[in-house]
Formats: structure tokens, sequence, C-alpha cells
């Protein structure tokens, strides 16, 4: 009998779950985020091209951007294998596996774009407390050093997630409220004792999405009292807009992914549909808005994408 359990926990199987009550017309639906995932895709390997090619964006400041690029590439490719095979194709089953796979990644991606978007707060911090200095500290080894250091640190701290979650015990079927797995959804899925899982999501939190916020502010509230102390309005105002898209950017990316948190921890279940549409804003409007963004303020990119195109 206990292998005939441990058979029926090990074969378990996860549905995803499109938009309840609307399943007549995901077919419609996916109109949208087939476009999403387009332009999506389109933009950001337009920019890694154009920096990739023109070497006068061979700036710390564009690699930066690069780096952010390549991260929002893998989150889309780790996500619509199942978000648009649920609204294309109503596939709504994937294996215990494949589901611990897909959370990791999404996981990994997320927390190298916070890193990420940390760096590009010391850019910014560098560029305008010691502009003379820019280059010489931002060099391009030290860049790809950091860059390495993300990629590491996203893989180390998450890869026990889904080695946890694997050892946890699981009805046949598992009906999950997202199109994609997410790890406190799977987590409540399991029958076992998930305290373990529980302190190291929560020390997760802290030393990846909390920490980087707060060096994030930390490093504008230094780069608001250097700006302060210019003169200039003229140079005052330079300085604040060189950082507008990196604010964007960061705004766009920890907003819904902390009301995700909260409302998962202390509202889950309370607002479904707040749920769903957060899940899809948390993952996809990022990739979207990131190279729009940076496409409008950064004159010297967008000069360099018209000039590509008019071609």
């Amino acid at each position: 009998m206990s292998a005939v359990n441990d058979t029926k926990f090990n074969s378990a199987v996860f549905l995803l779950t499109g938009i309840p009550g609307q399943e007549d017309v995901h077919l419609w639906i996916s109109i949208p985020f087939c476009l999403m995932y387009v332009i999506s895709i389109v933009g950001n390997s337009v920019i890694l091209f154009i920096i990739k090619t023109d070497p006068s964006l061979h700036e710390p400041m564009y690699i930066f951007l690069s780096m952010l690029g390549v991260t929002d590439l893998g989150l889309l490719i780790a996500t619509m294998p199942t978000i648009l095979g649920i609204f294309l194709f109503n596939s709504r089953e994937i294996s215990s596996d494949a589901c611990f796979a897909q959370l990791f990644f999404i996981q990994s991606f997320q927390c190298i774009e916070s890193s990420v978007l940390l760096l590009m707060a010391f850019d910014r911090f560098i560029a305008i407390r010691d502009p003379l200095r820019y280059s010489s500290i931002l060099t391009l080894p030290r860049i790809a050093k950091m860059g390495l250091v993300c990629v590491l640190r996203g893989v180390a701290v998450m890869l026990p997630l889904p080695l946890l979650l694997k050892r946890f015990r699981y009805c046949r079927v598992n009906v999950l409220s997202h199109s994609y797995c997410m790890d406190q959804e799977v987590m409540m899925m399991a029958f076992s004792d998930i305290r373990v899982y529980n302190i190291y999501g929560l020390f997760i939190t802290v030393i990846t999405v909390v920490l980087d916020s707060l060096l994030i502010f930390l490093s504008y509230v230094m780069i608001l009292k250097t700006v302060l102390s210019i003169a200039s309005h003229t140079e005052f105002i330079r300085a604040l807009n060189t950082c507008v898209s990196h604010l964007c950017a960061v705004l766009l990316f920890y907003t819904p992914e902390f009301s995700l948190t909260l409302i998962h921890r202390y509202w889950n279940g309370s607002f479904p549909l707040l749920q769903i549409v957060l899940g899809y804003v948390y993952l996809l409007v990022p990739p979207l808005m990131n190279p729009i963004v940076y496409s409008v303020k950064s004159k010297h990119l967008r000069s360099r994408i018209i000039k590509v195109f008019v071609k």
C-alpha cells in the first residue's frame, strides 16, 4: 500500500489556469498576449543588436541595459510555453518536474533582474558622483565580473527551491490559479511539513528583493544628495534626467512583485481576479516596457534605432 501511495505522489501533475470563467474566449484573449510577447522579444532583441553592433554604445550604462534585455528575454522564454499553451491550445497539464523547472527559471531570472537593476543604480550613482573617473571605475572586465556574480547569485539562491518542493508529497492532480508555476502556490499544494520551505522562502525574499530594493533606495538618496549640491539648475535637471529610465524600470519591476507577494501572504484567495492580473503584470509588463522606456528617454539609443530602421 505504501508503494502505491509513493507512486501516486511521485506522479503528481499540475493543472494550470488561464482566466477562470473566460474559457470560451481564451482564443481571443490570446491575441493581446501574443502581441505582448512579439513586441517584447522584438524590442529587447533590437536593443541588444544595436548595442552589440554600435561601438559608441559600448559604455557601462548600455552594457547594463543589455544585461537587463537578456534577462527579460530569458523570463519571456520561461513563461511563454505555458501561458500561450493555455490560451491557444487549452493545454493545462504540466508534469511536476516541468513545473519545478519553470518556477526555478522564473525565480532565477527575477533574482538576476533585481541584481541588474541594483547594478544600474550603482552605475547612475558613479556617473553623477564621480563622472571623471566613471570609465576607469566601471571597466569592461569589472562589469563582466559583476554580471557573472548576478547570474551565480540567482542560480545559487533559487536552486534549493525546486529541490525542496520535489521532496514534498502532492495529490495526483493539483489545480493552480495561474498560467505558470509559482513557488508559493505549488508549496500550498503539498501534503508535507513546509516550515523549512517557509523559512528559506523568507530568507530569499530578504536577501534578494528587500536587500536590493533597500540598496537601490540608498543609492538614490546619495544621488539626490549629490544632485542637490549642484549649483546650476540646468546641470541639476540634466543629472536627474539620466535617472528617469532606471527609476521607471525599478517601479515596473518592484511594484507588482511586492503587491503580488503581499496578496499571496496575507490575502490569498480574497482577490482572485487581482491576483491573476498582477501575476501577468509581474511577468510580462517589465520586459514589454523596459525597451520602450529606454528607447524614448535615451536620445543616443533612439537615434541609432531610427538610423537602423531607416536604412
